[in-house]
C-alpha cells in the first residue's frame, strides 16, 4: 500500500507540474483560437509640429531686404502624407489612429487649390522668406503584427518608424531672417 499511495501521491505531483507548466505561459501569449491572433495594431508613440512643404516649393521664396512680399499660389496638387519604416506600414491605418490621438485635422491627403494670395511687409533691413504647405504632424509609430506562430500561440513582429501627416490647414509660412 506504501507504494500505491506513493504512486498516487506521484501522479498528482507530475499532474500539478503540467498543470502548471500550462499555466506558465507568457502574460502577453495568445492562444490561435483566440480573436486577437492574427491582427495588426499601431501606435502613435510620439508627435510633434511639423510644416509640411508644398510639392513646387520645397526650397523657399526669399525677398527683400525690407519691402514687401507678395505672393500667390498659382499651382494646384495634393500634399500627401508620407511614412518611413523598414517594412511595410499602413499611412491610412497610420492617419486613422492620428486622428483620434493626434488631432482631427488629420488627413491622408489635402488639395492645394490656386489662388491663395499672401502679402507680407518685411521689416527694414531684413529678408522675408515664405513656404507654402500644411501645419502637420511628424510622429513616431510603432506597428504590431501579430499572427499565428504555428506552435499555439501568437508572434508579435513590431516594426518602428516615422510619418509625416499634412492637416486640412494649409497657407504661408513666413519668417524673416538678416541675410
Amino acid at each position: 500500500m506504501r507504494n500505491g499511495v506513493a504512486r498516487r501521491t506521484a501522479g498528482v505531483v507530475v499532474a500539478g507540474v503540467i498543470v502548471s507548466c500550462l499555466g506558465a505561459a507568457p502574460a502577453d501569449a495568445v492562444t490561435a483560437k483566440d480573436p486577437k491572433c492574427p491582427s495588426t495594431t499601431y501606435t502613435i508613440t510620439s508627435k510633434k509640429n511639423y510644416f509640411v512643404k508644398s510639392w513646387w516649393n520645397g526650397t523657399h521664396l526669399k525677398d527683400g531686404p525690407g519691402g514687401t512680399m507678395s505672393l500667390s499660389v498659382t499651382k494646384s496638387g495634393t500634399l500627401s502624407a508620407t511614412a518611413s519604416a523598414s517594412t511595410d506600414v499602413s499611412v491610412k491605418a497610420i492617419v486613422a489612429k492620428a486622428k483620434v490621438t493626434v488631432s482631427a485635422s488629420v488627413t491622408t491627403s489635402v488639395t492645394v487649390t490656386v489662388g491663395h494670395q499672401f502679402t507680407h511687409d518685411i521689416t527694414k533691413g531684413k529678408y522675408g522668406n515664405a513656404q507654402y504647405g500644411s501645419w502637420g504632424y511628424k510622429v513616431g509609430f510603432t506597428k504590431k503584427k501579430t499572427s499565428y506562430n504555428g506552435y499555439g500561440y501568437c508572434s508579435v513582429h513590431t516594426t518602428k518608424g516615422t510619418a509625416v501627416l499634412p492637416t486640412s490647414s494649409t497657407g504661408w509660412k513666413y519668417w524673416e531672417t538678416k541675410s
